[in-house]
């Protein structure tokens, strides 16, 4: 029988705000900018929770339920670091780490028990080590599989540890509301209740026959996770599909050097993050919101994949002049990078291999500046235009 573990951040990047800065802990942290701005609540401590505040939330509406809240930038490259050393903690147990995010992951630790002990031994001293080492906290769930362990990791946070044994499934399952399960969304849900259905115990006791005849294919996937079954394995190498970035602009515009400027800042995030990871990409995908929410999403692909945003920002401002942006008022501007590959493959050709070189100097010159003294130690004098 898999023993498979499921561990989940407690309001990670708000936690790391508190741990970082002392005088925030026990205060309403809420994570994704200025108060009075367009974009969302990335996350939010348990503090903010209390007023209403919750992830997805737009800021505007987090001030007016927590106006003496303590509201924070997201400060992205500080919780990669801090994910990065939790994800070494959790393969000092197991190779088989699957991370969902930087701040969950499931593992694998039916082969570890002969040397760290049982799973519930081994989870407790993940949770040890992280509070200890990095001085956070996190909840699990353990059970047979990766569903199981999902839901159970959910139930008790902050600080959850929730323990699904074999045979105890359809119990364990059996009181929770139907929205539990994965696939179960506002419309799906609606059907259901429509069938009588409240809980996940009132799903059980239908027929396979009957759901798929009710709700179409789904309704087979749906009585088999209501039953507890889930065959998946952990997989510990789920490959980078794609590296991107995206920002809500503070109020709707058509300066065009403005909008450049945002591009450019874009298109330098996400090269970084390329550099970091040690990945080179083809595809440059642009996509742009203007003021009546209509977006356009424009991609091309490279003849040789880049990890510079000089590269990144050429093509991706010849998208953007292509489709006339600034036409009508912009809301939002997306960048992302796909087609990816190891930055070490692949031959540059001749004709631009010294101009490759040259920018990989001057690249990993500025990269070994920003990681010693921060992401503002060094920028480019275009980046400091203020709207």
């Amino acid at each position: 029988m898999r023993q498979i573990i499921h561990l989940d951040m407690d309001a990670f990047y708000a936690a790391i705000e508190q741990r970082d800065h002392p005088e925030y802990k026990g205060q309403p942290v809420i994570v994704g900018g200025l108060p009075n701005s367009r974009g969302v609540v990335s996350t939010c401590s348990y503090e903010a929770r209390v007023f209403g505040v919750h992830s997805a939330m737009p800021l505007r509406e987090a001030a007016r339920r927590c106006p003496h809240g303590i509201f924070l930038p997201v400060r992205m490259s500080r919780y990669q670091e801090v994910s990065a050393a939790l994800m070494k903690i959790l393969r000092d147990y197991t190779p088989l780490v699957e991370p969902l995010s930087c701040d969950e992951a499931f593992l694998d630790v039916t082969g570890s028990e002969r040397l760290f002990g049982p799973a519930e031994k081994i989870a407790r001293l993940i949770v040890e080590r992280i509070e200890k080492e990095l001085g956070l906290s996190a909840s699990v769930g353990i059970a047979p599989n990766k569903f199981l362990a999902k839901v159970a990791s959910d139930l008790q946070k902050p600080k959850g540890f929730v323990r699904v044994k074999a045979g105890e499934e359809r119990s364990f399952l059996a009181p929770l509301p139907i929205t539990k399960l994965w696939g179960v969304g506002p419309k799906t849900a609606a059907r259901l209740k429509q069938m009588g259905l409240q809980t996940i115990g009132d799903l059980q006791k239908r027929s396979e026959e009957e759901l798929r005849r009710k709700i179409g294919e789904s309704g087979e996937q749906l009585h088999r996770l209501a039953l507890g079954i889930d065959n998946r394995p952990v997989l510990p190498e789920e490959e980078v599909k794609s590296v991107g970035h995206e920002i809500t602009l503070p109020a709707d515009t058509d300066n065009r050097d403005y909008l450049e400027v945002v591009l450019l800042g874009l298109c330098e995030q996400v090269a970084r993050r390329l550099r970091r990871q040690g990945l080179v990409g083809r595809v440059i995908t642009l996509k742009i919101r203007d003021t009546d929410f209509q977006t356009i999403t424009r991609r091309t692909t490279l003849y040789q994949p880049t990890a510079f945003e000089e590269v990144i920002y050429q093509t991706a401002h010849r998208l953007a002049e292509e489709n006339q942006w600034g036409k009508k008022p912009v809301r939002l501007i997306g960048v992302t990078v796909s087609g990816l590959q190891q930055s070490d493959t692949g031959q540059a050709p001749l004709f631009i291999e010294q101009e490759q070189k040259d920018l990989r100097r001057l690249h990993q010159t500025l990269d070994r500046i920003k990681d010693r003294f921060g992401e503002k130690a060094i920028m480019r004098g275009r980046l400091l235009i203020k709207k």
